[in-house]
């Protein structure tokens, strides 16, 4: 009878012990996976290394010529976002100017609730020139006034990014974009 006791007692001491142990482990956490935490990817993956700062990108363009390309990796905030779907966004490069970000084959939208999150971009920058008409759309989608809108009567310099993928700052409890599912046909 003793041995049964003790046998009893030596299985509920192993069994609890594992258990208390399987609870008390916690996972390590270093600034790496912090990072990776903070950003939800769309597109292409993009990690948070090896950047550029949004104040750079004024040197960038001012080294490019119309229609000149740049491969560019940039860590930035989004000051507009396209307010009817989120294909597009506009990042800024100095004090006084922005560009103008879409995404490749447009695979990919960011939300539309990511204005003023910090975003890190990859892809290709150019400036090119608009033509009224296209300022004029995207001044319309931009949610601009009428008024703005018919204040826009020649071709501008812009200043471009086609990125293929994009980390956008994630906080806690946010909405976070989810493309729907392709239909499928029948």
């Amino acid at each position: 009878m003793k041995h049964l006791f003790a046998l009893i007692f030596i299985t509920l001491t192993i069994v609890g012990c594992r258990d208390a142990q399987e609870n008390d482990e916690t996972p390590a956490v270093n600034e790496d996976q912090l990072e990776e935490v903070a950003f939800t990817n769309y597109g292409d993956d993009v990690t948070a290394d090896s950047y550029i700062k949004s104040g750079d990108l004024t040197y960038l363009f001012s080294q490019l010529k119309p229609n000149d390309t740049v491969n560019v990796k940039v860590r930035t905030v989004i000051n507009e976002v396209c307010a009817k779907k989120g294909c597009w966004i506009e990042v800024p490069v100095g004090d006084d100017q922005s560009a103008r970000v879409t995404f490749k084959d447009y695979g990919f939208f960011l939300p539309k609730n990511s204005q003023g999150k910090e975003v890190v971009l990859s892809g290709k920058a150019f400036k090119s020139v608009t033509s009224v008409e296209d300022a004029r759309h995207y001044a319309m989608d931009g949610g601009k006034s009428q008024e703005e809108i018919n204040d826009i009567t020649e071709d501008q310099i812009t200043l471009s990014i086609v990125a293929d993928g994009a980390l956008v700052e994630t906080y806690e409890g946010a909405d976070v974009f989810v493309p729907a599912p392709a239909e499928e046909s029948e």
